[in-house]
């Protein structure tokens, strides 16, 4: 199976309904819809947003604990 692997020069589109989400800060919106919805790595991520892959990996797993509470 083939993963789509995004160049520098692809746009990736965010819908403005997924900051409709309060609990969120918005990296932590960015990053949880890059990484459920698109299914991106980390690595990947972390190149688009120009971020430390670390800080990536820290951001998702604050918006996943802020998820989990907010049920």
């Amino acid at each position: 199976m083939k993963k789509e692997v995004l160049s520098q020069e692809e746009i990736v589109s965010i819908p403005l309904h997924v900051f409709e989400d309060r609990s969120l800060s918005f990296l932590e919106v960015v990053v949880y819809f890059l990484k459920v919805k698109k299914g991106l790595s980390f690595r990947e991520i972390s190149k688009i947003l120009s971020r430390d892959e670390r800080t990536i990996w820290t951001v998702y797993h604050r918006a996943m604990k802020k998820k989990e509470n907010g049920k």
